[in-house]
């Protein structure tokens, strides 16, 4: 379907806006590291918790919805759901942990936490596997999303829509930095939701579809349809749910969801103005990303098992799609194209603003890494501010490269997540239990990185008869064993930098007790008096989790029609609010 006048017109406003952007936030954010990767610290939490949401849907997004829900269902979408958990752990433990740190990346932690030459080996490793190796595989990812969406939505080969969707991107974050990246999201996040829901609404009734009513009841729809899966049969339940919630949410490390915060979310976090601020950013991006946003694109998912229903029908209605691209995530950008004049270009729009906001994000922290971890702390520590804000403009262009020319070799968007959670089986606990037990040192994470890689590479290279989620459960279990053996057997961090870090941070727990009772023999004051808010914490996030969980089924019951059952997930949502609005007044924080 080719695009109209109006079309191109809606695309080419947002091209503008966005280089507009860039060139003036470009001087300020030129002016410092601070100001280029973490806006300054000074940004109010409502912006920072929106930009969360937008870079968290990226290009790929919709696409790998769809892709698990004509496989799996719309149960299978717990692969992703059980990340909630982390995310809400990371609202009500960690966000003003982080906040506290006063690190400019979460890398710098490192040092922070742990002591000598393998902390800062630590350190600098991190910086190249997170920053360019793992940057890159994200990005990757999203631009194999817009090549799909390039091709059938915009009828452009995959090289052209990378170069062009790419370049500006890389213009405005290259020089607008953080700030930039922020702004533009704010904008990405209306585009999205606005484009999403009509879509959704238009798709559904279209002459093929007949309504809600009647695509819920299709017979290629309707066995799809449970939000659980069917537990009569292990081999569905264990690894649609099963799994997930058990050992993925908290072993895997997955961008936008790492076990403890981290990543692009610990930016913003660090970009908050205060540990209040930090906390309700992040609050409002679990809540968004789980409740608010997946059931357009499931059921515009649901509304393409009628349109197309196997691969090969896409195939025949788009037959210059490649044949290395073809897959059910692609039934996703197959069905936008039965959208209208205007609001296809709305939804081109929003989508090519999604890839924009990934890629952006990505580049902007991949920067971050290489530049304050790699380069000033290793390479230059001498370094003007000047120095160094263009060092990462540069970093950026390479990482921007790399990451987009990857995209033309991955072929689904089910692949490059799968080899994403793989890669980081098994470090997760680490980096939740760091904050928390003394132990923990950096052979720790030295030993679980190196067993994640090499058990990651025997499982992705040799045919082993494994399924993809029988590999993650492997991978986290050795990989957990290693390190937790590794710990033991090596020497822990100094232990002026545990009393530091402790003084510093104040994370609370049984697992410092030695740490505190030892400074005190020592006449060493390192607790500041406040209360141990930790299981007060905890409990949040376990009412959280429940409550956002009920938000996400009462519109899912209200959709199918269960007004009964919705109305019943409604009253428990409403419960768990009142809940968590008291208990987020009685968390102590910071200034």
């Amino acid at each position: 379907m080719n695009l109209t006048t109006l079309d191109w017109t809606i695309v080419a406003a947002y091209f503008l806006f966005v280089l507009v952007v860039g060139l003036i936030v470009s001087k300020k954010a030129g002016s410092s590291v601070s100001e280029y990767f973490l806006s300054g610290r000074n940004m109010a939490w409502w912006i920072l918790g929106v930009s969360m949401v937008a870079t968290t849907f990226s290009a790929d997004t919709p696409n790998l919805v769809t892709d698990i829900v004509r496989k799996n269902g719309v149960s299978g979408n717990w692969v992703w759901w059980a990340f909630l958990l982390t995310g809400m752990l990371t609202v009500f433990v960690f966000a003003k942990l982080w906040r506290r740190s006063d690190v400019l990346t979460d890398i710098e932690f490192y040092e922070l936490r742990y002591s000598g030459p393998l902390a800062a080996f630590l350190r600098g490793f991190r910086a190249v596997y997170l920053g360019l190796v793992f940057n890159v595989l994200v990005t990757g990812a999203v631009s194999l999303a817009a090549i799909k969406f390039g091709e059938i939505v915009l009828g452009w080969d995959g090289w052209f829509t990378l170069l062009l969707a790419g370049s500006i991107t890389i213009a405005y974050s290259t020089f607008g930095g953080l700030k930039a990246v922020v702004i533009t999201d704010f904008v990405q996040f209306i585009l999205a939701m606005i484009g999403s829901v009509w879509a959704c609404i238009h798709l559904i009734g279209i002459s093929e579809i007949g309504g809600l009513s009647e695509l819920l009841v299709h017979e290629n729809v309707a066995p799809k349809l449970s939000m659980i899966p069917d537990f009569s049969d292990p081999s569905v339940w264990v690894p649609i749910m099963i799994v997930p919630l058990a050992v993925q949410w908290w072993a895997s490390y997955y961008p936008g969801a790492e076990p403890g915060g981290g990543g692009y979310i610990a930016q913003r976090m660090f970009s908050a103005k205060n540990e209040k601020g930090a906390i309700k950013a992040t609050l409002f991006f679990n809540m968004a990303h789980y409740a608010l946003r997946p059931w357009p694109w499931i059921l515009i998912a649901l509304a393409s098992l009628v349109v197309f229903p196997e691969v090969s029908d896409i195939q025949r209605v788009f037959p210059n799609l490649p044949e290395n691209k073809l897959g059910d995530d692609v039934a996703y950008p197959a069905m936008l194209t039965l959208l209208p004049p205007g609001l296809l270009g709305l939804v081109a729009a929003s989508l090519i603003a999604a890839f924009m906001s990934t890629m952006s994000t990505q580049l902007n922290l991949g920067a971050s890494y290489l530049v304050n971890d790699l380069y000033h702390r290793f390479i230059k520590p001498e370094a003007t501010q000047n120095e160094l804000v263009w060092a990462g403009r540069g970093f950026t262009l390479v990482s921007a490269i790399m990451g987009l020319s990857l995209g033309l070799v991955l072929t689904d968007a089910g692949q490059a997540f799968n080899l994403i959670l793989l890669l980081g089986a098994g470090t997760g606990a680490i980096y939740i239990l760091r904050w928390f037990w003394w132990r923990i040192n950096a052979m720790t994470e030295i030993i679980a990185m190196i067993a994640s890689l090499i058990i990651a590479g025997y499982f992705t290279f040799f045919d082993h008869g494994l399924e993809g989620w029988e590999t993650i459960v492997i991978g986290a279990i050795l990989t957990t064993i290693i390190w937790i053996i590794a710990t033991f057997l090596t020497a822990p961090t100094s232990t002026e930098t545990l009393r530091s870090f402790y003084q510093k941070i104040q994370p609370g727990g049984p697992g410092w007790n030695k740490v505190i009772h030892d400074a005190q023999r020592d006449g060493v004051q390192i607790t500041d008096g406040t209360k141990d808010q930790l299981p007060l914490e905890l409990l949040s996030f376990v009412i959280s989790v429940m409550t956002v969980y009920a938000a996400l089924f009462c519109m899912g019951h209200f959709i199918y029609g269960n007004t009964s059952l919705a109305f019943s997930f409604l009253a428990a949502a409403v419960v768990g609010t009142v809940f968590l609005f008291n208990a987020f007044g009685k968390i102590e924080t910071k200034t």
